[in-house]
């Protein structure tokens, strides 16, 4: 399941989504589409910066964009965060096995002890 591709893949959304502005951009286009422009009033920042933001979070099908005469629009991309799901569902489970073989070992414990 966590082949070089998987891999590949997993890393760039992690990436993308390590940035508080990307992800802040994430979470305004989730609730309605915004232009380019208006997300760079939101974010106080250039037209420049806020079109570097997007095209990470393109490149991996978070957002997509659609131009509208002048007007660039970002909206949710095609892709999820299924990648990004998947691989925290994973560690939960595997962490959540962890803990469930220690509290079944510290239980046998405490029963040997009680037996002594």
């Amino acid at each position: 399941m966590h082949g070089a591709m998987h891999g590949t893949t997993l890393d760039r959304a992690f990436h993308a989504l390590a940035d508080p502005t990307r992800r802040g951009i994430l979470e305004r286009v989730a609730r309605e589409e915004a232009s380019i422009g208006d997300l760079a009033r939101r974010f106080g920042m250039s037209l420049t910066g806020v079109k570097k933001h997007v095209r990470v979070l393109e490149e991996i099908g978070l957002v997509g964009t659609r131009k509208e005469g002048r007007v660039r629009t970002v909206g949710v991309g095609p892709r999820a965060l299924d990648d990004v799901a998947r691989w925290v569902d994973d560690y939960r489970r595997a962490v959540e096995a962890r803990f469930d073989r220690l509290e079944a070992l510290l239980e046998r414990l405490q029963e040997g002890d009680a037996g002594a």
